[in-house]
């Protein structure tokens, strides 16, 4: 059984807080977000399609939140 990383950890338990409820990722912070970003693009799904969909759809989803937080406002708000 491979050992779990540290990354792996903090991956999953950010990968928690988003998906715990939808008023959560609004919660995260900047620095959270672009951890988050970091760590899922570097996890390699591609053997599973349904996975890497869901990784790419959440990336796009972090880097709209991320520029909602540098312009200092939200898009749709």
């Amino acid at each position: 059984m491979p050992e779990i990383s540290n990354e792996d950890r903090e991956r999953v338990r950010l990968l928690q807080l988003v998906t715990s409820s939808k008023n959560e990722f609004k919660k995260l912070s900047l620095q959270q977000l672009s951890r988050l970003q970091e760590l899922i693009e570097k996890k390699d799904y591609s053997h599973d399609n349904k996975a890497h969909k869901s990784k790419m759809k959440l990336l796009k989803k972090i880097n709209v939140r991320i520029y909602e937080l540098t312009e200092g406002r939200g898009i749709w708000d």
